[in-house]
């Protein structure tokens, strides 16, 4: 089969790029190249940039409820081509047919969910010092979005950049990932069908996508003048570069970066339940999910038992293709990513850890990687310490609660983190004392939309969800008004 061929999505068509370079997109799965994609360049950043900041004032005075109507209409276009951007998501990133499934779903649900709260945002009268004075507080849109997605969720973080910017009356120029652009392109041919059958009001301007690598267009797109807001998905080396780029401009940033979530297990836990939920939050995509389980530390009177039970579970855990049954994980997203997670293995036993399971690639096609448990580990060693992105987990043994905490704060990192236990006093103390923009209580690792995705600390800056997520895209502008 040829691989498919797209350029940029600008002025609401498929549009070659203004240079002549590509990028090969891999399936990661069997190795082979799926689609041809642009390598993009300053001037395609500077063209969608342009015509977005060309649409945005009239955008803008579309009623809320104007531009709600276009999110219900995407979610419509997502739903009737919600089989082919399945199997595109399955090729392209390897990802098991039931994440790929909920990936789908969930964008479909979130156009609707920032519809629905059209008319749900809302001002201020402040109460004046001056007689006959009113005082209104009310937010504006910031104007024109930038919305940089990561590789691992690429259609889930593209409604998470487009349907807060489009609600709030700001146009948004989306950069797809370079390893997988192909699914969101995919879904914007539908959508360019369905703007001219006339069934989506999408102004010319009001979104673009593009691709490329960060260094070029990525960078064009953050260094640019044009841009009111930056909402990057991603590392932290490259949300640092974003805002010394954002610097220049004073263009405000909005970054949601890496994660390092701890699991405490306290020795009341219902441990079979514990197993269960981190599992899963290793395991989903690879271990390849910002928010994913990343360090597990179980109270000491039932260390044993749990380490028993948890590397059972790790160790039956299945890798395979997306459309192999009984899959419950899949390869690696590259070459380059499977050696920098078996490095990181390689380095934890070198200084002393134990491997429980696991700890090897996987023969055959693709990047697999063997689901790997680690003991011995040091707190301060990088396996602890630094974000691995694969389906690697280290757990430690710990005393009381409050050593606990002091273990799981220690780290630069402050996405994600939680607790096991049936203790709600420690529950209580674990919701105030635990450093991380979320913590889930005896539950998978995974956020709702009507919830605030928040990194602390180098997990970022800003965040996104849910009416909080909505006013990342205002500013906030006061009316005096005197009688």
């Amino acid at each position: 089969m040829s691989p498919v061929t797209f350029g940029q999505w600008i002025g609401n068509t498929n549009v070659p790029s203004l240079d002549a370079a590509s990028i090969s997109v891999e399936n990661p799965t069997n190795q082979s190249i799926i689609g041809i994609v642009p390598a993009g360049c300053a001037a395609d950043a500077e063209v969608a940039l342009r015509l977005a900041k060309q649409a945005q004032p009239a955008w803008a005075k579309i009623p809320s409820s104007g531009r709600a109507k276009v999110l219900t209409q995407l979610a419509t276009v997502c739903r009737g081509c919600r089989d082919e951007l399945i199997d595109s998501l399955c090729e392209e990133q390897a990802k098991v047919r039931g994440l790929a499934t909920v990936e789908v779903d969930c964008m479909a649900v979130y156009f609707e969910r920032y519809a629905a709260m059209a008319h749900s945002y809302e001002g201020q009268i402040v109460q004046s010092d001056n007689v006959g004075e009113t005082i209104y507080v009310h937010h504006a849109p910031v104007g024109v979005s930038v919305g940089i997605c990561p590789w691992n969720f690429p259609l889930f973080v593209f409604a998470r950049k487009v349907a807060p910017s489009l609600l709030a009356g700001c146009t948004v120029v989306v950069k797809s990932s370079e390893l997988t652009p192909l699914t969101t392109f995919l879904f914007m041919t539908h959508v360019e069908r369905a703007i001219n059958e006339g069934k989506l009001d999408l102004p010319p301007g009001v979104v673009s996508v593009v691709t490329g690598y960060g260094s070029t267009i990525g960078e064009a797109l953050c260094t640019s003048p044009i841009p009111d807001i930056i909402s990057m998905t991603g590392s932290v080396a490259t949300g640092q570069k974003i805002m010394r780029n954002a610097a220049t401009n004073m263009t405000k940033v909005s970054l949601e970066l890496g994660g390092k979530a701890p699991c405490i297990v306290m020795d009341d836990a219902r441990l079979d339940d514990a197993v269960d939920a981190i599992v899963a939050s290793r395991i989903i995509y690879s271990g390849q999910v910002c928010n994913c389980a990343e360090r597990v530390y179980v109270q000491e009177g039932v260390y044993d038992a749990f380490l028993k039970k948890f590397v059972s579970k790790m160790a039956a855990s299945v890798c395979g293709a997306p459309s192999d049954e009984g899959a419950e994980f899949c390869s690696l997203i590259s070459g380059d990513h499977r050696d920098k997670v078996y490095g990181m293995v390689q380095r934890a036993v070198a200084a002393g850890a134990t491997l429980e399971c696991g700890g090897n690639p996987i023969d055959g096609p693709g990047y697999r990687f063997e689901p790997t448990v680690l003991t011995g580990t040091a707190q301060d060693s990088e396996i602890v310490q630094q974000e691995v992105f694969g389906p690697v987990m280290p757990v430690m043994k710990f005393g009381t609660f409050d050593e606990a905490l002091t273990l799981a704060n220690d780290s630069e990192y402050g996405l994600a983190s939680s607790i096991f236990t049936e203790n709600y006093r420690l529950i209580e103390r674990a919701r105030n004392e635990l450093l991380f923009g979320e913590t889930y209580v005896n539950r998978f690792h995974f956020e709702a939309m009507q919830g605030f995705h928040a990194g602390w600390r180098k997990s970022g800056i800003g965040g996104a969800d849910g009416k909080h997520g909505l006013m990342e895209y205002f500013n906030t502008k006061v009316v005096y008004v005197q009688s």
